[in-house]
């Protein structure tokens, strides 16, 4: 069935039309017309002067709508974050666990696989947060799980994990260079993150291949005039990405500003969202604007994808679009899915999002 989705401000990625309407069939976009040329059989949708944009890409989300993955890995956790996500403005997601026992990360693999089995939808593969990190910058993990990876380790994940693993935070100062490039190799995005490493090591470990870092300033090495440490590489280097928590607490507001007038359109979206849990090796207190951890150390956020958006237009001052861009166009490429998310362009997948002149959800569209 042929639709037009008619009516509204297109923000396609790239540019912005008006009197234009998007044709999709069978999940994906068939193209973008002047609403004179819409076919006659198509079924039209009226979107009454709403703004029309990609849909948002979370790559890195713990938890929501009650359901915490590290503590209750399985679909039905899944289930519940793919609808926190979508309530967000995000039609896809990474479920994300910490620094956690192999056993648990066993038990997310054969979530993430049995929801695919079951025809799940949003879930584009498992992000693993650890363990290969530094102790120095762990945050909220937990030191019994952290370790510096083995061979043995690396053949265990790709054994078990290897296509539902599609992202990997590690500390490159603790990992043999060699066992970073097994897990590229077998297709996992490798991101650096809660690292102590120096600007030097930093600088390399990006020069040997690792293109992605998480959570600009949190849990890494920061900027300083004799030392410029973790932060100062990812600043410097001109192709590396970062994924960032714009909720105010993570990071202030004016250093986000800042950071995006460095590095532009290498820093992106992400929510580091957590729900409740009180039980088990992780513990998630709800307090009014983040989660802390049973040591009151911040240990999540209570971000939706679209939340990061308005925070960036509404508290940060980047224009509408490149906001719009960080939450979709740029997790997409990060994520190698920019030939078919993040754009609204003949070809790409029926994914998009419905916004008033607030920039709150209307509706997601997601074929």
């Amino acid at each position: 069935m042929l639709k037009a989705w008619t009516n509204a401000t297109i923000f396609t990625g790239k540019t912005i039309l008006h009197a234009h309407a998007v044709l999709t069939e069978n999940g994906l976009i068939t193209s973008v017309v002047p609403v004179a040329e819409v076919p006659a059989h198509a079924v039209i949708t009226d979107l009454k002067g709403a703004t029309l944009a990609p849909a948002l890409i979370d790559l890195q989300i713990y938890g929501g709508n009650g359901g915490l993955f590290p503590l209750h890995p399985n679909v039905a956790t899944l289930e519940a974050i793919y609808a926190y996500c979508k309530a967000g403005g995000a039609a896809f997601f990474m479920p994300t666990i910490p620094t956690m026992s192999f056993d648990v990360m066993l038990q997310s693999i054969e979530a993430v696989k049995q929801y695919w089995a079951q025809g799940g939808e949003g879930v584009l593969g498992l992000h693993l947060e650890g363990p290969f990190m530094n102790p120095e910058k762990k945050g909220a993990h937990l030191t019994q799980y952290i370790k510096s990876p083995t061979k043995e380790d690396i053949d265990w994940l790709l054994e078990h994990g290897r296509g539902i693993i599609k992202m990997m935070t590690l500390a490159p100062e603790c990992c043999d260079p060699e066992l970073v490039k097994m897990l590229q190799d077998a297709g996992i995005l490798i991101s650096a993150g809660h690292s102590n490493g120096t600007y030097e090591q930093s600088y390399q470990a990006f020069e040997n291949g690792i293109t992605t870092c998480t959570h600009l300033f949190n849990a890494m090495s920061q900027l300083q005039s004799r030392a410029p440490g973790f932060v100062g590489a990812i600043y410097d280097h001109p192709e590396i990405n970062s994924s960032i928590v714009v909720d105010g607490i993570h990071v202030d507001f004016n250093a986000v500003r800042i950071s995006k007038k460095i590095m532009g359109s290498r820093l992106f979206l992400i929510t580091d969202a957590v729900a409740e849990g009180k039980t088990g090796d992780y513990i998630y207190v709800e307090e009014e604007d983040r989660y802390v951890n049973a040591q009151g150390i911040l240990a999540g956020s209570r971000l939706t994808m679209l939340q990061a958006v308005r925070n960036c237009i509404t508290k940060v001052g980047i224009d509408p679009e490149e906001a719009l861009r960080m939450g979709a166009t740029y997790p997409a490429r990060v994520a190698g899915l920019g030939k078919e998310l993040g754009y609204i362009e003949p070809g790409y997948r029926a994914s998009m999002i419905v916004l008033d002149e607030q920039w709150q959800l209307k509706q997601l569209i997601n074929e």
